[in-house]
């Protein structure tokens, strides 16, 4: 007879969600049905220049993530899944060691995605080979959502309703008002 440790199993799916989208809560839905516990780091990354500060941009993941799972949620106790949302500006393998995480979550929506997330796979597997990189491809009706292209037709005015969270609809209307 095999004996398993109990362990914590700790995911860490990080991105600037700039803003956050459908796409990224149906990663983060799928996920929690993987891992015990799903960090979600949002990247400072001002190289990208972020249309909300870094604060902003966890409390609007906070807000989506309470409108999504309800008020039970709590943020922290999502059925058998806890659930952070944490801001960083350091390497990457360096706040999921922090958090103790053994698991990089990683979205897919297109074969380019691929590409550059590859190389940062790679880089990381040599930067920290204890941590494994999860690839979840986006479902169909996902494919096409990208935060830039959602950032600029909400900038611009443009119904970004089917593509975002109410929160993040909210936050482009109080920001964008004519």
């Amino acid at each position: 007879m095999v004996h398993h440790k109990e362990t914590t199993r700790i995911g860490f799916y990080p991105g600037t969600f700039d803003p956050i989208t459908n796409g990224h809560l149906d990663i983060i839905k799928r996920a929690v049905g993987l891992v015990d516990e799903l960090i979600i780091g949002v990247a400072l990354n001002a190289n990208k220049s972020p249309t909300w500060s870094l604060q902003e941009r966890v409390e609007c993941i906070h807000e989506a993530l309470i409108e999504e799972f309800g008020e039970s949620c709590r943020i922290l106790g999502h059925k058998d899944c806890a659930i952070k949302v944490i801001g960083f500006d350091n390497l990457l393998v360096d706040c999921v060691k922090e958090y103790n995480a053994s698991v990089i979550i990683r979205g897919l929506r297109q074969a380019t995605d691929f590409d550059m997330e590859f190389q940062m796979c790679l880089m990381n597997q040599r930067l920290a080979p204890d941590i494994e990189t999860l690839f979840l491809v986006a479902t169909e009706q996902n494919r096409s959502i990208a935060s830039s292209v959602v950032k600029e037709v909400g900038r611009l005015g443009g119904d970004i309703s089917s593509f975002v969270p109410k929160a993040t609809l909210r936050k482009f209307a109080n920001q964008f008002k004519s």
